[in-house]
């Protein structure tokens, strides 16, 4: 797995594009465990998001209930659309967490404009640089789109996941070692 780590030392001049009539982005204060649960699966699962799997839930209570922890969902009209999570909790930085779409909203231009309005928020703390990782088992638009987003690459290094079965992630088909 090639993870490549991405930095935006400085804020976009400008205004983020304008997100298409019928959507929104929301702030979600104090998520719980099993809604947090199930946007991470809705939206990752398809690209082997794990880590916050392998968190119980008190670990995941506390963390979502730490200040520096910001989730937020892009919704059209009533229907969840895709989930971005920022973490200022290691100052000076913002972290990207995790970004993405539901299925049903990849193909359709939002994520594109999603991404930059996530960027000007991440960029409302006044932190010092703005980063986000991304790895070969996300969408193949994942990189292209935060390197047009305006972050530079900062390394990409080659890990090993074991992955355990018992998660029942799917392994995406580019990824099988034939």
């Amino acid at each position: 797995m090639d993870v490549t780590f991405l930095c935006m030392d400085r804020q976009p001049p400008g205004s983020p594009p304008a997100l298409p009539d019928g959507y929104t982005i929301r702030p979600v204060t104090h998520p719980t465990v099993g809604w947090y649960r199930e946007m991470y699966d809705a939206v990752g699962r398809d690209y082997c998001w794990w880590l916050r799997r392998l968190m119980s839930d008190a670990q995941l209570a506390n963390l979502l209930a730490d200040p520096g922890i910001g989730v937020h969902v892009l919704y059209e009209g009533d229907r969840v659309a895709g989930f971005c999570e920022l973490d200022a909790r290691y100052s000076p930085d913002v972290n990207i967490a995790y970004f993405g779409l539901l299925p049903a909203w990849i193909g359709r231009g939002v994520g594109r404009i999603f991404l930059h309005q996530m960027i000007a928020r991440a960029w409302q703390a006044h932190p010092a640089a703005v980063r986000v990782n991304t790895c070969s088992a996300d969408h193949p638009r994942a990189l292209p789109n935060y390197l047009r987003a305006g972050f530079l690459k900062v390394r990409t290094v080659r890990e090993i996941w074991d992955i355990p079965d018992a998660l029942g992630l799917p392994l995406p088909r580019r990824l099988r070692v034939a």
